[in-house]
């Protein structure tokens, strides 16, 4: 278990697992094509698509869903990267993390809160000073998440 201070001052849990328990929320490192496949939130920034899953859905049905409605999305394959909890004194929360390698994009008319998919070749070496991206993608949980995605020989272009 890998711990640190996110952006908010929270401490954060990572794991290789799901030992946090069940988790409400998801964030899903998508790639399609030898690009990294993200979004551009309207208030945050670039990041990987995500958010919470819906009453009665299972944690892979909720990533599923956020791909698709955040970038049109068609999942190919999901592979679970690990969880991390966030320890905030008045809302803590599990996050489970997936990549998803993606057989195609579908344009879509609606995005939600998001501009669509934005696709990249490589993850700037400069991230967690980079304006464009989102506070999401600039703590250890991506930098961890790729570690794991290594370990499991999935080969993408980091």
């Amino acid at each position: 278990m890998q711990n640190f201070v996110d952006a908010n001052g929270y401490q954060v849990e990572f794991s290789e697992s799901e030992e946090f328990g069940e988790a409400w929320h998801v964030l899903v490192l998508s790639h399609l094509n030898n690009h990294w496949v993200l979004t551009q939130h309207k208030k945050r920034g670039l990041e990987f698509p995500g958010g919470k899953r819906e009453a009665g859905e299972s944690i892979e049905d909720a990533a599923i869903r956020e791909v698709y409605e955040e970038i049109g999305g068609i999942v190919n394959e999901l592979l679970l990267l690990g969880q991390y909890r966030v320890n905030d004194p008045t809302k803590p929360f599990v996050k489970s993390i997936y990549y998803a390698e993606l057989e195609k994009l579908e344009p879509k008319s609606d995005y939600l809160e998001t501009a669509g998919p934005v696709l990249i070749e490589k993850l700037p070496a400069d991230i967690k000073t980079d304006p464009r991206y989102s506070f999401i993608m600039k703590d250890e949980i991506i930098a961890l998440s790729l570690t794991q995605l290594k370990k499991k020989g999935t080969i993408v272009e980091l």
